[in-house]
């Protein structure tokens, strides 16, 4: 170990230093006064950190290249590391609201980014399985957080249940993969698996990979534990989970494929169009009857899931482009949605029914404007900046020769836009009812607003991400 190792990871070290220490004032601190005053000193941590990457150029190797600092690690670590800062404080409010703000709280969440941030900058499949348990293990506490509540408890045992089963899966292909290209770092199964044709059990391995993979981007058919755990863990546990999570494991995913796999594209782009076919009209199709508004959102997660891989499925420099493009206009289109659904009350409950949210434009005129901007924009809809997120990777498969991935796409984003626009309806013209009655606290509002703002004022450049996320994509694609 060498200085220059230590400063490939120093970001995650110095975050892995705080939580410890975060830990030590919690314990002998003042616990429940402390809870909220942790959370956001922690939000103000990751947004530092966040930026300190942001404003960085270092690029290097760690560890006989089992980290991986890149352009490519970059943005996927900037991205992370602000949408959980914004996650936690969005869910301030609502955490004391229920009484379940711990000050183990942020400190999980920050163990949990640490493994993401581990993820995308893995150079060995060993490193990668390392970083993804962290960040697996965190999440399945924080899926159960809500210990007087039966839902709550059984999202987090599926979520642990189903969640080693795809581990199972993933260290299977891992030692398929050892056993076939001699090592499990990422330039020797390169060459293992360049310069001819690939041998049956390294495509095995390959197969095994794709699949646990494919379990934490919530791909189909892999996805079963996706609605009942949105529906189940606590509203910013599931603010996290839809956000986060997916831009580690999205990332992951194109790490492995072209980091490792580079040389066995028309083997693995087979498998992610059909993940990316099966995502699309699943998450689609079986949205259209929910009434669960986060168990709706799940189902989006899928479909949104199913364009991204699309971008991955081309196998060029431009499909990660458009991925990451894709990735970081979904998180904002989430974060925003999610800021509205965390206060949705009627009566003093939290209420996740679609149906209350008939006539909120009566009532809330403002936020059913700002929600209406995300939702079209969610659903494709233009001149919203989620149409082209979903324009770039189709224009990714179409150059790479998938016209008709490309085709499927368009069917599915306009069976998928049904749902959105139900909420809509909802709003503007549904039935008399009870209206929402709870109050939009001014973090969740300039959230909300700053996400539908976005989604208008970045149609003008993308606010200079395209070119950021062209160098990301050079860096991973050579």
């Amino acid at each position: 170990m060498t200085a220059a190792d230590l400063n490939v990871i120093l970001p995650e070290i110095l975050l892995a230093l705080y939580a410890m220490g975060a830990l030590l004032v919690g314990v002998y601190g003042s616990q429940d006064r402390m809870a909220k005053a942790l959370t956001w000193v922690t939000a103000a941590v990751l947004l530092l950190v966040g930026a300190w990457i942001a404003l960085s150029d270092d690029a290097g190797l760690g560890f006989s290249s089992m980290i991986v600092k890149d352009g490519f690690a970059r943005f996927a670590q900037v991205t992370i590391l602000l949408s959980a800062a914004a996650v936690l404080v969005l869910s301030v409010e609502w955490m004391e609201r229920h009484a379940i703000l711990k000050f183990e709280y942020p400190i999980i969440v920050v163990l949990s980014v640490i493994g993401m941030m581990i993820m995308v900058s893995s150079g060995n499949l060993l490193t990668l399985y390392m970083g993804l348990e962290l960040q697996s293990l965190a999440l399945y506490v924080l899926a159960s957080l809500r210990r007087d509540s039966v839902r709550s408890t059984e999202a987090g045992l599926k979520y642990f249940v189903l969640g080693a089963l795809s581990s199972g899966l993933l260290l299977y292909g891992i030692s398929l993969t050892y056993g076939y290209a001699g090592s499990t770092e990422f330039a020797a199964i390169v060459a293992a698996a360049s310069g001819g044709q690939v041998s049956l059990g390294l495509l095995f391995g390959l197969v095994f990979v794709i699949a646990g993979l494919a379990f934490k981007v919530s791909a189909a058919p892999f996805h079963m534990w996706t609605p009942d755990v949105y529906e189940g863990a606590p509203t910013p546990i599931t603010t996290l989970m839809a956000t986060a999570p997916k831009v580690a494991a999205m990332a992951m995913f194109a790490r492995v494929t072209y980091g490792a796999f580079g040389g066995a594209v028309a083997d693995w782009q087979q498998i992610v169009v059909v993940l990316s076919v099966l995502s699309m009209f699943l998450g689609a199709i079986a949205a259209i009857g929910q009434r669960d508004i986060k168990r709706l959102m799940a189902y989006s997660s899928i479909a949104h899931m199913g364009y991204a891989l699309m971008g991955l499925a081309a196998g060029t420099a431009a499909g990660v482009q458009a991925m990451l493009l894709y990735m970081a206009i979904y998180v904002v289109m989430n974060l925003g949605t999610f800021a509205f659904i965390l206060t949705m009350t009627r009566d003093g409950r939290e209420t996740t029914d679609i149906s209350s949210l008939s006539q909120l434009s009566k009532v809330h005129s403002g936020w059913a404007m700002a929600l209406l901007v995300l939702l079209f924009s969610l659903a494709g809809i233009p001149p919203f900046l989620g149409f082209f997120a979903k324009l770039y990777v189709l224009q990714a498969a179409v150059d790479a020769g998938l016209v008709w991935l490309a085709v499927l796409g368009v069917i599915a984003s306009v069976i998928g836009a049904f749902y959105y626009l139900r909420i809509v309806y909802f709003m503007y013209f549904g039935e008399e009812k009870d209206p929402l009655d709870g109050d939009m606290n001014p973090v969740s509002w300039a959230v909300l607003t700053a996400s539908a703002a976005i989604m208008v004022l970045g149609i003008v450049n993308l606010f200079g991400l395209e070119g950021v996320a062209a160098a990301a994509a050079a860096t991973l694609v050579l």
